[in-house]
């Protein structure tokens, strides 16, 4: 992945963590770096620790049964990894976490964590909030692959990746972030060469543009909302962090 964030300045469309509870996890936190292509956590493991990220991105990906590798989120600054553990007896990783750009987390214990909330009612809301909105994500990105195959989980990524680093042009939607035919069929549980013959087919119709830097120009975003029968989900919920 060729990450272009640092020239972007992307909009604010994503749930954010309130001051009193980003305050609390980095007072029972401890500040760690990410070397790229590290793993904060595989799935399996057993879970004793939540990430909140200070710098850097962090893919969040699941095995499938038949070997191949699902991305589900993408996570950037002040984003929370690993809290669906949270509250749960003999916990496990049910997904992994790579380290896809380099940068620090704050390693917050587990069990520290839920004691500190058992004690305050308004970030234990919060959290459960938050919690709740991530499980919501993952149960729609489950639905458009299983609902709309491989043509429909490509065409609800590129719509994702528009809400999550989209920037308006005069021509279309750009998404701001340089992905490999390669990075979105993980995103898809799909081959390249499937997601190859489906971005060519996009251009064809003049949906999609792709320019010579790898960055894709959507063109007619109504197009892929109708193609999958898009349910025009609040933003929290339609994005890819």
């Amino acid at each position: 992945m060729q990450n272009n964030l640092a020239t972007v300045d992307l909009p604010n469309q994503t749930e954010q963590l309130s001051g009193d509870l980003k305050s609390l996890l980095e007072s029972i936190g401890t500040l760690s770096s990410m070397k790229k292509d590290s793993y904060l956590f595989h799935e399996g493991m057993d879970a004793h620790e939540i990430y909140l990220i200070r710098s850097g991105l962090v893919q969040i990906d699941k095995l499938t049964a038949d070997g191949k590798e699902l991305s589900l989120r993408i996570c950037k600054q002040d984003d929370i990894v690993g809290e669906l553990t949270l509250f749960s007896d003999h916990a496990k990783y049910f997904l992994s976490a790579r380290v896809v750009e380099p940068g620090e987390v704050l390693v917050v214990k587990k069990h520290i964590l839920e004691k500190e909330l058992m004690t305050n009612a308004p970030l234990a809301i919060e959290f459960m909030k938050w919690t709740s909105t991530h499980m919501r994500k993952f149960q729609s990105k489950i639905r458009d692959l299983l609902l709309n195959g491989k043509k429909g989980a490509l065409y609800s990524t590129l719509i994702r990746l528009s809400n999550s680093y989209g920037t308006q042009k005069e021509d279309g939607i750009l998404i701001d972030m340089v992905f490999t035919n390669q990075e979105l069929a993980m995103f898809c549980a799909a081959t390249r060469e499937s997601i190859n013959r489906l971005l060519v087919d996009l251009r064809k119709q003049d949906v999609i543009s792709i320019g010579r830097d790898g960055r894709i120009l959507i063109k007619n975003i109504d197009h892929l909302r109708t193609e999958i029968g898009c349910e025009n989900c609040p933003i929290e919920i339609c994005n890819i962090n």
